[in-house]
């Protein structure tokens, strides 16, 4: 299995370590409930150096970008990064990234599990592009910092201001030594930055990072996969492998926003079709009835014929609820509909819901 710059800290910090994606992770430290609850309360950090990390470079890069991803690259601002899709011909999701446009390069963040796979890619895409692609992930680190407390407890352990930093832009500088780059982004539905830093100071930086956190009386703690799917879930973000497949297409996925239909890229016009007719089927989200979760592949039933299936469900703790996401045909997905879920053999009522389940409470 790989491992990221930061495995001996999970080892060290109690960290029950697991595979995911070929990378050996943290699934959990303490308990997933405490730390689900500390980063909606405070501030904890997710090791998310697994993520591939692809450096575009070269007169062409805008150019391969905007043939390859859903989002209008061009639209990007130097120290701005954009959601987006990457898709075959027929619509079908390879994945979701974020890109960010530096002053003369792109960096492309993509899921551990399709790094491989998008590399490939992005090399049969190329021809004709002067670009330089350079797969950076395993010369650098990456780390998100994720709860309320977060910029408040930056603002005094770091040198680079974040003041005015706008959700889903970025600044560079030195922090602890360390060159980096620090985002206005995450994946748990909090206030929060992910932090981009050479691999071979990962270790040094975050230790000094938690020491520094515990002396100012706002403690750091680890977090694991486990509460991070939990948190992800409550905010009704997108997970590669349940909400996001190459089975279907971004529309369909409830992802249109992320979609510029003006652009030319590959998959545009199997989704313009789509957006045009309708999408047949539709991610929901549900609210299940009793203890038991909805697992990922449970069947969802109307009048007891199948409608659909369920993508990710858990008990969530911030809301207090049993919730669900799934896919449904498009005639059972508005909000308010009452359906059913084959847990194993019983079938239990699930209402559809508007999404998010969770948002950030309002600062006052």
């Amino acid at each position: 299995m790989l491992k990221t710059p930061l495995n001996e800290f999970h080892r060290q910090h109690g960290g029950r370590m697991v595979n995911f994606a070929g990378w050996e992770m943290p699934v959990v430290f303490t308990g997933i409930l405490e730390e689900h609850q500390y980063t909606r309360q405070h501030w904890t950090m997710f090791d998310v150096s697994h993520m591939g990390r692809v450096e575009f470079r070269g007169p062409g890069a805008a150019a391969l970008l905007q043939k390859l991803v859903t989002r209008n690259v061009d639209k990007l601002a130097v120290g701005q990064c954009g959601y987006s899709h990457i898709c075959r011909e027929d619509g079908g999701i390879l994945d979701d990234l974020i890109v960010s446009r530096y002053d003369d390069y792109f960096l492309v963040v993509c899921n551990a599990s399709n790094r491989e796979k998008l590399l490939g890619w992005f090399d049969r895409q190329r021809a004709g592009f002067d670009v330089q692609i350079k797969d950076r992930t395993f010369e650098t680190a990456m780390v998100a910092l994720q709860g309320p407390d977060t910029f408040d407890a930056l603002a005094k352990l770091l040198p680079i201001s974040l003041e005015g930093l706008k959700r889903y832009h970025f600044r560079c500088g030195t922090v602890m030594g360390v060159e980096a780059s620090i985002a206005r982004s995450g994946y748990t539905g909090e206030e929060g930055v992910e932090i981009t830093m050479p691999a071979n100071l990962a270790m040094m930086a975050v230790n000094v990072l938690f020491e520094r956190a515990e002396q100012m009386g706002r403690p750091l703690k680890p977090a694991g996969l486990g509460a991070r799917d939990t948190l992800r879930l409550e905010a009704a973000m997108p997970l590669y492998g349940h909400e996001l497949t190459e089975d279907w297409d971004p529309i369909t996925a409830g992802q249109t926003w992320c979609v510029d239909l003006t652009k030319n890229f590959i998959g545009q016009p199997a989704l313009k079709r789509i957006a045009e007719e309708g999408p047949k089927r539709q991610i929901v989200g549900f609210e299940v009835s009793g203890p038991r979760i909805a697992r990922q592949g449970y069947p969802v039933l109307a009048e007891g014929r199948p409608v659909g299936f369920v993508t990710s469900g858990v008990q969530a703790p911030s809301v207090q609820k049993n919730i669900a996401m799934g896919m449904v045909d498009a005639a059972h997905a508005a909000p308010g509909t009452t359906v059913e879920i084959d847990l194993r053999g019983t079938k239990t009522e699930a209402k559809i819901v508007p999404l998010p389940f969770y948002k950030r409470p309002a600062k006052k």
